[in-house]
């Protein structure tokens, strides 16, 4: 397997949902691609099945922040204070994507222990809630309101929150890392009576963590993306390709990253 290793930085959400879109679609088989990535402007990202009748979209529109459609699913997520990965490969043969999931869940648990040994403690949700019946609640419009099976928890409480979609040939899971509580403000933008966005700002402080919160520190982004790559070697027992690669996107000029 051929590991290559993408540090985009700030991007827009439009370019970073492309982005992973373009990924999926040119990975070969026997490729794998790691990208982490942050978003300029902060950015609300709905799962693909998701209306924008839940948002306030003129209020957003004024506070500056983005909206994209994400090509996985899940719900509403406010992309703030946190680092993104996504992870690409080929599934043709005999890839579970039920066990990458849970892999590359566990690569990124390693690598935040190597960030800080406190992060030790970190530990893999357990159980699968019902989505279906999740999504018909008022909660169900935001993402971090509820943990998935494998998804990284600390005492209990929603760290890292991740999707995964097959598209074609190719795999793609994506996730956000929290490292600081930007997020919890989703609920200022959600279309929603007040007695319902009380009850998910509840939820999502009670369900939810951050990296700051449980370091009592702020983060530094340089330390943790070198930790997420460190662990994804260590994790996978590889050596990640960084050599810079051209990319285009829906025909723009080609660029180098």
């Amino acid at each position: 397997m051929n590991w290559k290793f993408l540090n985009t930085g700030f991007s827009s959400g439009k370019f970073n949902m492309e982005f992973d879109r373009m990924l999926a679609a040119k990975v070969k088989p026997g490729e794998a691609y790691l990208r982490l990535y942050r978003w300029k402007p902060y950015c609300i990202s709905l799962g693909a099945n998701q209306s924008e009748d839940s948002l306030l979209t003129e209020k957003i529109k004024s506070d500056g922040i983005d909206v994209v459609k994400r090509p996985t699913g899940g719900r509403a997520i406010l992309h703030s204070e946190e680092l993104t990965y996504s992870f690409v490969c080929n599934s043709e043969g005999n890839i579970s994507a039920k066990d990458l999931y849970r892999e590359i869940n566990l690569a990124l648990k390693k690598g935040l222990a190597f960030y800080n040994n406190k992060l030790n403690a970190l530990q893999l949700e357990h159980k699968q809630p019902d989505f279906p019946e999740f999504y018909k609640q008022e909660k169900g419009v935001v993402c971090f309101a509820v943990a998935a099976k494998d998804e990284i928890n600390y005492n209990d409480k929603k760290l890292v929150g991740s999707a995964q979609r097959r598209i074609g040939s190719s795999l793609l899971q994506h996730g956000s890392i929290l490292c600081g509580d930007y997020h919890q403000k989703i609920v200022d933008y959600l279309n929603l009576p007040q007695e319902s966005l009380l009850k998910i700002k509840d939820e999502v402080e009670r369900t939810t963590i951050s990296l700051g919160e449980i370091l009592n520190e702020e983060i530094d982004y340089n330390k943790l993306e070198d930790a997420i790559k460190y662990g994804f070697e260590n994790h996978f027992n590889i050596n990640f390709d960084v050599e810079p690669l051209e990319v285009s996107l829906n025909g723009t000029e080609s660029m180098r990253v």
